[in-house]
């Protein structure tokens, strides 16, 4: 008998990896769920050492969507609380919308509760700002087209006519194929890149270079997978880059906080 007030799911973003960057609103959720499901090939398990007694902790990653229902299903018909644990932030690459759409069918309540995502992560790991006054203010969020197909109207080589700052999800393992499309649609060779493998893990690793070489250098440095890719003139040396300054701190300014001084 389904109860007056069946349970929830909480969809938890959890950050890129270092537990101190899960949110107080997920870490509350955490702690009160009745059954956790992460993904276990990219959370951080330290997540969950200090869980409640008793409360099941399972790795989503051999399990297809209906596998996963089952396990939500009976506690959320007892009227359980369900975290259900997605790397970085749960609205990017994260397959929740199929999970919605079922527990829709079924009655259930649902809620996403957002998280730090890897692009911001890695751009605090290089240092960098990704939007720059006068070099770049607009940040494309795409990947490489590999067994799930990317929209012909999104492929590399339109977006690249852009010149924006451009953050590759998915992407490491066909950096060649990047690069490529990159370049012919119109970046220079020459153009920065940083690479930041599990950013903020304990096996960071970082990789800087230019299109013209940072298929060689990942190569080199052992990564195929689990690496967020920063493409874009924001990437160069934040010195240089840092004359370039915003109307937001210009003293002969005037906006609704604070009048010009000059």
């Amino acid at each position: 008998m389904t109860p007056a007030h069946p349970g929830k799911v909480y969809f938890i973003g959890a950050g890129p990896g270092d537990p101190e960057l899960l949110t107080l609103k997920g870490r509350r959720l955490i702690d009160a769920a009745d059954l956790i499901l992460y993904t276990g090939s990219l959370v951080n398990p330290k997540l969950f050492a200090n869980v409640r007694k008793g409360v099941p902790v399972l790795d989503s990653s051999p399990l297809d969507l209906g596998e996963i229902l089952e396990k939500m299903l009976p506690v959320l018909r007892d009227g359980g609380l369900v975290a259900r644990v997605h790397t970085g932030d749960p609205t990017i690459y994260s397959a929740i919308a199929e999970q919605i759409a079922r527990l829709r069918s079924e009655g259930i309540d649902w809620e996403i509760v957002p998280g730090v995502g890897s692009v911001g992560a890695s751009a605090a790991v290089l240092g960098a700002e990704l939007t720059i006054p006068e070099i770049t203010q607009t940040l494309i969020l795409t990947r490489v087209e590999g067994r799930t197909p990317v929209p012909e109207r999104e492929n590399l080589r339109t977006l690249a006519a852009h010149q924006a700052t451009m953050a590759f999800f998915l992407s490491a393992g066909q950096v060649a194929d990047l690069v490529s499309e990159l370049t012919a649609g119109g970046y220079p060779p020459e153009t920065p890149v940083g690479v930041v493998y599990r950013a903020t893990w304990e096996d960071q690793t970082v990789v800087r270079g230019t299109l013209a070489d940072i298929a060689q250098k990942m190569s080199a440095a052992g990564i195929s997978k689990h690496a967020m890719i920063l493409v874009g003139a924001a990437l160069g040396d934040i010195g240089e880059l840092g004359q370039h300054r915003s109307k937001l701190y210009d003293e002969s300014f005037t906006h609704g906080y604070r009048r010009a001084r000059t």
